[in-house]
């Protein structure tokens, strides 16, 4: 600095001093407890009340520390950095701490709170602290620390909430749900109480009981929405509100709940009270949410048993779940008369799936009862049941999940649930569904019926497949490796569309049993050169696929045709001229004679100009078709 004083010193005006940067004074006590790579904040208030600002020191043992992650993080709770310092120490040990001293400003949305001293350092410590730990989100819901004067944990209580509601039917995204709880942070308070009132546990019965403090609260949350202007606001708030009525049990207040032993928050739901789930809706549902995953459990009745999936789709996973129980009701209906299914997806990249699927099965534990020697139900500890009693839960494997069943065993086990090893079918005391492949097999013995009456021998003769699924699915991975003769031409599932025009079939088997031996694959792990000329392996997000001439022989296509859009190519796949068209989303196969109708691709001019492509198809002879 003196250098650079010294040389513009002609040119500063006259009465100008040199200050030189005074480093913040530490907090001894924090320095001393800290570790290598450990992290720790101080949080106070600064300045006179007229122009109260918040300074935020973090201390760090021997790491440096990202500047636009600390801005990130004080920017969710409206808080501007206007001047940062840093300074370095060593402790006698030598271990070499950093001190960065951050003093802040209030937003818009918080600067009549800090003004008015109505903010208090510690809730502010907190939420960072559990932000900087990865135990709450930094999103803009945490606005509400300052603005509604909640608590971190109550802040995590509505943002699951608002998770949930975008697997609803609500059509807003966490943006637009964002601003209306920050527009009125009344309603977000009013909202917890009530949640409070409902759920506490360690509430006692003092001047009124609890029914009577719930209805106090409800006519407050019911008042604040009769004075909501706009439609847009008064659906999501009536939403919010309808979700806190329809649940009837959590472990928000259950020991270490969102604590680092016990990071998800799990609620449970009486789904016909919620008006913006479609139907048909669960008797009950568990959601359970933390920052590493999401998950949702659809039980139909009191005793109901399904899979629980490894869902690839982050934005309406709740949908695939609803539409597998649906196929499962029907599919099981004559066994028997409800069915359950669950699904989670993970949500960050540093989590892994068997992880988050425990964090699952220990959400769904939290707010299910157990059972005593004596067969009576036990309700889970600091868990207000607003259900009676509920311990019937089991689960099963599905896609993703053939090989966690011992996991999700072990954690029945921690918590000593009365099922014991009959918690979770399959693993090493059960059954692996992948590996077993009993579905598959199953539905090729009729594939192999079928095609010997087309005179196609599965265990001697080559034949062409068109399927819907991957190699990691148990049903579809286990029925294109059940004959080496399989020529499988193309296929596709949610994520990709996959063809090999001219499949050279004992190499395209190796590779699919190397697909089927993964932990987790797709069609995008496949070995591009394994695939014959003018194939490859393609995103259902493409906007076109190019088609080659070989593709257009192996799907039957017009000459013309040099390029679909991912939806065309699944209808031209669908049509293919193949011997077997196996669908393994739905355990379902339908074998086609060699002899098929070519699909037509034209090219037509809509009423307003533009063209588009309509792939359309003559109606082919088929040998069988079920499901």
């Amino acid at each position: 600095m003196s250098t650079t004083t010294s040389t513009l010193a002609p040119s500063l005006p006259e009465g100008y001093v040199e200050e030189q940067d005074r480093p913040p004074v530490p907090d001894v006590a924090i320095l001393d407890r800290l570790t290598t790579d450990a992290f720790d904040f101080h949080v106070d208030t600064v300045g006179p009340q007229e122009n109260r600002q918040l300074r935020v020191t973090l201390y760090s043992g021997g790491s440096t520390v990202s500047l636009e992650r600390v801005l990130r993080l004080l920017g969710s709770l409206d808080l501007e950095v206007v001047d940062q310092r840093t300074s370095v120490f060593r402790r006698a040990d030598g271990l070499v701490c950093r001190l960065y001293d951050f003093r802040v400003t209030a937003g818009p949305l918080v600067a009549s709170a800090v003004a008015a001293g109505s903010v208090e350092p510690e809730s502010v410590l907190e939420t960072v602290r559990a932000m900087w730990s990865g135990r709450a989100e930094a999103d803009r819901f945490n606005v509400l620390v300052l603005a509604a004067g909640l608590d971190w944990r109550e802040v995590v209580l509505l943002r699951a909430y608002a998770r949930f509601l975008r697997q609803s039917a609500l059509p807003y995204d966490q943006g637009r749900i964002e601003a209306v709880l920050l527009s009125r942070p009344g309603f977000a308070s009013a909202l917890v109480a009530l949640f409070h009132a409902h759920f506490d546990p360690r509430r006692r019965d003092g001047i009124t009981s609890r029914e009577d403090e719930v209805e106090d609260r409800l006519r407050r949350v019911e008042s604040l929405l009769a004075d909501v202007e706009g439609l847009d606001a008064d659906r999501i708030l009536r939403a919010y509100s309808s979700l806190v009525a329809a649940t009837t049990r959590t472990n928000f207040y259950r020991e270490g709940a969102l604590g680092p032993a016990r990071p998800q928050l799990s609620l449970k739901f009486r789904s016909a009270e919620i008006d913006e789930l479609p139907r048909p809706r669960p008797f009950y549902e568990v959601f359970v949410y933390s920052p590493d995953m999401e998950g949702v459990h659809l039980r139909y009745g009191p005793v109901a048993r399904g899979g629980l999936r490894w869902s690839d789709r982050l934005d309406d996973y709740r949908t695939e779940i609803l539409g597998l129980v649906k196929a499962q009701a029907v599919k099981n209906a004559v066994i028997v008369p409800a069915g359950a299914k669950g699904g989670f997806v993970v949500r960050t990249p540093s989590s892994t799936g068997l992880e988050c699927y425990r964090q699952f099965i220990s959400g769904l534990l939290d707010v299910t009862d157990n059972r005593s020697d004596t067969a009576e139900s036990v309700h889970p500890d600091d868990v207000v049941c607003r259900d009676g009693d509920d311990p019937y839960l089991v689960v099963a494997a599905d896609k993703g999940t053939a090989t966690f069943s011992d996991a999700a065993n072990e954690v029945a086990r921690e918590y000593g649930f009365w099922l014991g090893d009959a918690f979770a079918s399959g693993g090493s005391v059960g059954y692996d569904h992948k590996k077993m492949g009993i579905t598959a097999k199953g539905a090729w013995v009729s594939v192999t019926r079928h095609l010997d009456e087309l005179g196609i021998d599965v265990d001697r003769d080559d034949f062409t497949v068109a399927g819907i699924g991957d190699m990691s699915g148990d049903v579809f991975g286990n029925a294109m490796l059940a004959s080496t003769g399989i020529g499988l031409v193309a296929a596709f599932d949610h994520r990709h569309i996959f063809v090999d025009p001219t499949p050279d079939r004992q190499p395209a088997w190796q590779e699919r049993r190397r697909l089927f031996a993964l932990p987790r694959s797709s069609w995008a792990d496949y070995d591009r050169s394994l695939i014959s000329a003018g194939g490859g392996v393609w995103s259902r997000e493409s906007k076109s696929i190019p088609v080659s001439s070989q593709m257009r022989t192996a799907l039957g296509l017009d000459p013309s045709v040099t390029a679909l859009t991912p939806p065309e190519m699944i209808r031209a796949i669908l049509a293919a001229p193949v011997d077997l068209l196996f669908n393994g989303g739905s355990e379902r196969t339908s074998s086609a004679r060699r002899s098929r109708t070519r699909m037509r691709v034209t090219r037509r001019t809509t009423t307003s100009g533009s063209t588009r492509t309509d792939c359309g198809r003559a109606p082919s002879p088929r040998a069988a078709t079920w499901g």
